[in-house]
């Protein structure tokens, strides 16, 4: 076979050589152990949780090591693309603090080694695919989709490896004045590789987060180049890793199964291979049978991304959440440098776990307490601003018409050594302080028990007729504690503990009516402070509303 003939007749449009595009990608001139990566997602309109996990690895391998990190859209399967998905993809990222060297962008793209989005990057690939084919790694195959159905029906009835590969492979060795005629006649044909692989031998790698892995060789003569000219998954990475110089592909662990195909289509182009980093898979407790199980777009929507931004998670939040799954001793490092920033950790492919990744949103909301709670009140009130104008509009303007107390109420317990760590997410963050809106104020708990009906009616009563704005916060809470005593409750509650027969209750239990009044909970940060920053009218208009409820 002349297979030179053969790649002529084939690809006579392609007049470019393969050393035309390796000069055209030259080596890139980065410092000694540099890292090239990049995120190489789909256009399919649903961004997740492994967008961003996957991502955020290859920033801190590329950011930390003095490198590249850039966004290439994989963008070969035309049935799957959804219209608008890179933009969402290019938003959601940056949202969680996601930002490429180069690659695709909003409006066009940035870098020396594009197109960065497959379908643009044709006549390359099909130069590498002629490459192949003229050094007879490859070959046309004309075969129809009833002819691969007979044949994978047959693979299924006898028990065999479904599949393209040896008796099975009907057109690997075809005749050129076979093809010549074929193509003349218009036939379609797929162009496959030519593997010379067998499964009863072993290629090995080394894998950055798995170590040493060894696998069956191929022996599938997959396809590489489509009907329609454009490439497979499979083939366009390969030249695309290889011409930008991408020296890290990390990617989810259902990819170790195409592991060994990559391997020799490299091996097969005459490149050295990246070095892959196979992360794994999110996995959480199922609610139902108490066993982990794969993250599921389906039943999970913590997977989305958009379940993040709706219920307006703080970005770093998000963030350092992922940072302690992805390496084990985060935490530690978290501990010993409390108000480092995170980006200063510093980030190992070799303390990433090999076995699925528990995702626990309790662990991530305790996380995101500790990051709110050293935000300044002007930072969570722009944040929550911000949440809610994209959001909740209505809120929005609440918000911002009452900026000056909003930052009073965000301040609350906010300095010394142990401010509050009572907000988790935008959207928890109004629920909690909604108390202050009229519009949004509701009683969610029960008057304390101890107290019964008429006993609240005239704590509320003498508590209005004592109420002085002016009091200091102890001066406040001594008139509450001399109406408790005056009423029958004890002054403290140790008092009562020790003798409960004598009293009906505590202060505690008085001050907590005048709470539940004025906020709705039996539980809230100072209610000294809220008072202050409520206003003698609105705690007397509170006051007054419980009072009504009571009759």
């Amino acid at each position: 076979m002349d297979y030179k003939r053969l790649a002529e007749l084939i690809f006579p449009e392609v007049k470019e050589s393969a050393e035309h595009w390796e000069r055209r990608y030259p080596e890139r001139n980065l410092p000694e152990g540099a890292k090239v990566t990049r995120l190489g997602p789909s256009p399919t309109g649903y961004i997740h949780l492994g967008n961003l996990y996957g991502a955020l690895i290859d920033e801190r391998l590329a950011k930390q090591s003095g490198g590249v990190c850039f966004l290439r859209i994989e963008d070969t399967d035309e049935k799957r693309e959804v219209e608008g998905a890179v933009n969402m993809l290019l938003e959601g990222l940056d949202y969680f603090g996601i930002h490429f060297d180069e690659g695709v962008t909003a409006d066009s793209e940035i870098g020396d080694y594009g197109p960065y989005r497959q379908s643009e990057r044709s006549a390359i690939y099909k130069t590498f695919v002629k490459k192949l084919v003229s050094e007879g790694k490859a070959y046309p195959c004309f075969m129809s989709e009833e002819e691969i159905t007979e044949i994978r029906a047959y693979q299924e009835e006898n028990k065999l490896n479904s599949g393209v590969y040896g008796e099975f492979a009907r057109h690997r060795n075809l005749g050129l004045e076979e093809v010549e005629t074929r193509i003349a006649a218009g036939e379609e044909f797929v162009v496959r590789f030519k593997s010379e692989g067998d499964l009863k031998n072993y290629v090995s790698v080394d894998d950055a987060i798995r170590g040493k892995i060894s696998m069956p060789e191929n022996d599938q003569d997959i396809v590489i180049l489509k009907k329609n000219d454009l490439p497979t998954y499979h083939f366009a990475h390969v030249v695309d890793d290889h011409l930008m110089r991408t020296t890290h592909v990390v990617r989810g662990e259902e990819w170790l199964g195409s592991l060994p195909v990559h391997l020799q289509l490299f091996e097969a182009m005459g490149w050295e291979h990246p070095i892959y980093c196979h992360n794994n898979v999110l996995m959480k407790i199922d609610e139902e049978t108490g066993a982990r199980r794969k993250l599921s777009k389906r039943k999970d929507p913590e997977l989305g991304l958009g379940y993040y931004r709706e219920l307006g998670y703080y970005p770093q939040a998000v963030r350092e959440y992922l940072l302690t799954i992805l390496n084990s001793d985060y935490e530690e490092w978290r501990m010993a440098n409390p108000d480092a920033d995170p980006d200063d950790f510093p980030f190992s492919c070799e303390k990433m776990s090999s076995s699925g990744t528990l995702f626990d949103v309790e662990k991530l909301n305790d996380i995101s307490k500790d990051v709110l709670a050293k935000k300044s009140a002007e930072e969570i009130y722009e944040f929550e601003l911000s949440w809610a104008k994209d959001y909740e509009p209505e809120k929005a303007r609440l918000l911002e018409e009452n900026r000056e107390k909003m930052l009073r109420v965000f301040d609350i317990d906010r300095g010394g050594d142990k401010p509050r760590k009572d907000f988790i997410y935008a959207q928890q963050i109004f629920e909690f302080v909604s108390y202050f809106f009229d519009e949004y104020f509701k009683v969610e708990d029960e008057f304390p028990s101890e107290c019964s009906k008429e006993d609240i009616e005239e704590i509320l009563k003498r508590y209005k007729e004592t109420y002085d704005e002016a009091d200091g916060s102890s001066e406040w809470f001594a008139k509450i504690r001399t109406i408790a005593s005056d009423m029958g409750y004890a002054a403290k509650p140790r008092d009562y503990k020790k003798n409960p027969e004598e009293y009906k209750g505590h202060v505690g239990h008085v001050s907590n009516c005048i709470r539940i009044a004025l906020t709705g909970r039996s539980v809230s940060p100072d209610l000294w402070t809220i008072q202050q920053i409520m206003g003698k009218d609105a705690v007397f208009a509170r006051l007054d509303r419980a009072a009504e409820a009571l009759k």
